[in-house]
């Protein structure tokens, strides 16, 4: 008889250790992270606040750090939390018995971080959104479209941004982004 593995599986990172670097833009792979997307009315804000360790932006194009952990504002009522330690988010809002949805996306999700001068003009050969400092300052986030694909964008500093989209769209994104950092 076959001895089975009593291992539990591992899920490798996606695309790990592909770079890009460009004169004006580098787009690299964002180490792994562990993702929350998170569903709840007005009245549960505090009490989900509370337990994340920061506030929950309420605001269009928002986010809130503390830790290594974003709290990004997709909605009246839709959060993506990130947390780049890995840490157990869902399990951090168990005690929490207000009204929540709260689903660990972060098997779905792959993220990018594309950085240098050229970085929001890399971003805008596929993402019509305005990304001038003006309009989309540091600390912005919204749910756009890159190319074909949807994604949600991070601005992390004024030259740099995470892009957070779906795992089977991650060759697509990289691809694109490393091309379009190549022109920026």
């Amino acid at each position: 008889m076959p001895t089975v593995n009593a291992e539990p599986a591992t899920r490798r990172p996606i695309l790990v250790g592909r770079q890009t670097a460009a004169p004006n833009a580098t787009v690299t792979v964002a180490p792994p992270a562990s993702r929350l997307s998170l569903r709840a009315p007005s009245e549960s804000v505090a009490a989900l606040s509370s337990a994340l360790g920061l506030t929950l932006p309420t605001k269009p194009k928002t986010t809130a750090s503390a830790n290594a952990r974003h709290a990004l504002w997709l909605g009246p009522d839709e959060w993506l939390v990130i947390d780049e330690t890995g840490a157990d988010l869902a399990a951090l809002l168990k005690p929490v018995t207000t009204f929540h949805s709260a689903v660990d996306v972060s098997h779905r999700n792959a993220a990018f971080v594309v950085s240098g001068k050229g970085a929001a003009t890399a971003i805008n050969a596929g993402c019509p959104q305005d990304l001038s400092l003006a309009a989309f300052p540091a600390g912005a986030a919204s749910r756009t479209i890159l190319h074909k694909i949807e994604i949600v964008l991070f601005r992390t500093g004024d030259d740099e941004f995470r892009v957070e989209c779906w795992r089977s769209f991650a060759d697509y994104a990289f691809t694109f982004l490393t091309e379009a950092a190549r022109d920026a």
